[in-house]
């Protein structure tokens, strides 16, 4: 049995990154993401009903929606499974953080506040390289030189993380690490070396759960298998689909090679090539080029 909870469940990522009690979790990890850049002080949680909601969306994709002390918008999601136009998915929610901040009156000068999105993905981004992250700015197309560091997106690829706990060298694949492997891990890793992770283990730790809070959690656990079970049958659905569209496309493969045949054994006997045709099924183009 799992000693502590697994981050890629509803309760799991919200409990690790989206509660006011153990905010500094989320204002930790986003430090070490942006380490060199900036040091976010204090984040305020705001009502992700703000953002656009689809039905579709719900028991795979887990967002935490805050502000940082200057105002900046950080949206924070663990997305488990590939959607249609996943990439245009994300530009409309920071988008629509951004357009948000113009409801001020008439006022307002366009004084808008960096948005950052944040995408855990348990898969592959499609049409990128295969890599942990991925970081998107607006920037000059020709000399790379940043445009506006109002809207950035940062998506880390789960999946490419395949580091070992001695092999992780910064903080940031630290934290990776202990979220990919949290719920086979019978202790956590790093807590000598950064004091957020002793907090983390205690907060991750399934005993801790309340009697409501675990049957939440198993609520969600079952969301995720289903959804695990879902994927493993579309894949096994596929390879047989494609095993029957190989062996198809082979038989048939096999009786145009046959056709040809016989065509070419027509030719040597000095049938013509109409007569050819007629027999095999051929066109006289496809008997003619046999000549």
């Amino acid at each position: 049995m799992a000693k502590f909870i697994n981050p890629f469940t509803d309760v799991g990522f919200k409990r690790i990154f989206g509660q006011e009690v153990s905010k500094d979790l989320l204002i930790d990890f986003l430090n070490d993401l942006l380490v060199g850049e900036r040091q976010i002080k204090d984040i305020q949680f705001l009502d992700k009903e703000l953002l656009p909601e689809f039905e579709g969306d719900r028991g795979v994709i887990y967002d935490i929606y805050c502000t940082a002390e200057n105002g900046d918008h950080f949206i924070v999601e663990m997305q488990n499974k590939q959607q249609i136009n996943f990439k245009e998915r994300t530009l409309f929610y920071l988008s629509h953080a951004i357009t948000r901040q113009g409801e001020r009156g008439a006022e307002w000068m366009f004084d808008l506040k960096a948005v950052y999105g944040v995408f855990f993905m348990n898969f592959a981004l499609k049409d990128a390289p295969r890599k942990l992250r991925t970081d998107i700015v607006l920037a000059d197309r020709e000399t790379h030189e940043t445009f506006s560091d109002k809207l950035r997106f940062i998506f880390i690829e789960l999946p490419s993380f395949k580091k070992t706990e001695e092999e992780c060298e910064t903080d940031f694949e630290r934290w990776i690490y202990v979220l990919k492997n949290m719920d086979t891990l019978s202790r956590l890793p790093f807590k000598a070396r950064k004091a957020v992770f002793e907090k983390l283990e205690q907060i991750v730790d399934i005993a801790a759960l309340s009697k409501e809070e675990r049957m939440r959690y198993d609520e969600s656990i079952k969301v995720y298998r289903d959804h695990l079970a879902t994927i493993a049958y579309a894949k096994t659905e596929g390879k047989e689909e494609g095993r029957a569209e190989g062996r198809a496309e082979g038989r048939a493969e096999g009786r145009a090679e046959a056709m040809l045949d016989t065509a070419r054994n027509l030719l040597a006997k000095g049938f013509a090539p109409d007569v050819i045709a007629d027999v095999t099924g051929l066109s006289i183009d496809e008997v003619s080029a046999l000549l």
